[in-house]
């Protein structure tokens, strides 16, 4: 019965993501005239922008060449555009607390306050911190199999699942470091990084997920599993990179290959007799609850700490315990084929 529940419980959550073709916040007749004030201008209030006395190829509409930006600003891509949106939606932001309004999106996105020129900086760290764990967890996994467990007379390990997760490890770990770059600056190429990343590492823990709760030890029957699902995260990478970047489409993509690994998962630890189960029953319980606040999304407290910014916190003891699992999983089926070696 718990499980009935929870099955309806994901896929209840795997259509319930919300589109974000429009915001509220754009569309304010107040944030719409500050914007084009801006932009003619270059101020917002008494605040003015270095940005936009600069034409779209970087060349200063009036003043000499070296008043242009220094490059330690440019790399971040601040244009005239950006800064009017950014002050213009503070500006309008402190009105609407003036007068009790909750916040508004912008452009498809929350409210935040930069901190040195970075646009989510709490999600940010979150990221970094993840990454940090991921290389931990990853790097110990290594050292285990490598330097602890006993070794075939070919020097390979025992342990049959080593070389796929050492892809997830490096996959994950690619995944984090283009979030941590995205949530610095959003722009278009970020943010295609950011898809693309997540889709390939979430698509391929669906098949390490498939392959190592069905015990799929032959190389042909793993290719079998691995091509039908490594063609579809293909052709949706392809698709957000050259045809349409649709976060809706995507965001319902990784929900349901999300989904779709805990299920897996969570039905394997019910069934198996393995002795660090346990660790995979947190997991899925931590990785449902992680879903929640993908689906629930709530304006960001004091402008820094959103839903998102929480699920990456989330993501950092779920890390750490997968790894762990991972690593217990190797000790155990090398000490199972050590058995039946004797």
């Amino acid at each position: 019965m718990a499980l009935n529940r929870l099955i309806l419980l994901f896929f209840a959550l795997s259509f319930l993501v919300a589109s974000l073709d429009a915001s509220e916040g754009e569309a304010d007749p107040i944030y719409k005239d500050c914007l084009a004030e801006c932009e003619k201008s270059g101020c917002v209030g008494k605040r003015c922008f270095q940005h936009c006395k600069f034409s779209s190829d970087g060349k200063p509409i009036d003043g000499p060449w070296y008043f242009q930006e220094p490059l330690y600003q440019k790399w971040k891509q601040w244009d005239c555009q950006s800064d009017c949106r950014y002050h213009c939606m503070l500006a309008r932001e402190e009105q609407r607390e003036k007068l009790g309004d909750k916040p508004v999106k912008y452009h498809g996105k929350w409210p935040f306050r930069r901190v040195y020129g970075i646009q989510e900086p709490v999600a940010v760290a979150f990221s970094a911190l993840s990454l940090a764990m991921q290389f931990h967890g990853w790097i110990s996994f290594f050292i285990l199999l490598n330097y602890k467990l006993p070794l075939r007379s070919d020097k390979r390990t025992y342990y049959e699942y080593t070389g796929l997760w050492h892809i997830y490890g490096i996959l994950a770990m690619n995944f984090w470091l283009w979030s941590a770059v995205f949530h610095s600056r959003d722009v278009e190429l970020t943010e295609k990084l950011d898809y693309s990343s997540a889709v390939a590492y979430i698509g391929f823990g669906l098949i390490l997920a498939i392959i190592r709760a069905f015990d799929v030890r032959d190389e042909a029957s793993r290719v079998m599993v691995a091509a039908p699902l490594i063609a579809f995260v293909t052709t949706h990478i392809l698709y957000l990179n050259f045809y349409k970047l649709d976060f809706g489409l995507n965001m319902k993509v990784c929900m349901a290959m999300g989904v779709t690994q805990l299920l897996i998962w969570g039905i394997w630890a019910g069934v198996t007799s393995h002795p660090s189960r346990w660790k995979v029953w947190l997991f899925v319980l931590g990785g449902s609850l992680a879903l929640l606040l993908q689906i629930y999304d709530f304006p960001p407290y004091r402008g820094f700490v959103d839903a998102h910014a929480v699920w990456h916190a989330a993501s950092i003891p779920l890390t750490y315990l997968s790894w762990s699992f991972v690593r217990d999983d190797a000790e155990f089926r090398t000490s199972a084929l050590l058995k039946k070696v004797k």
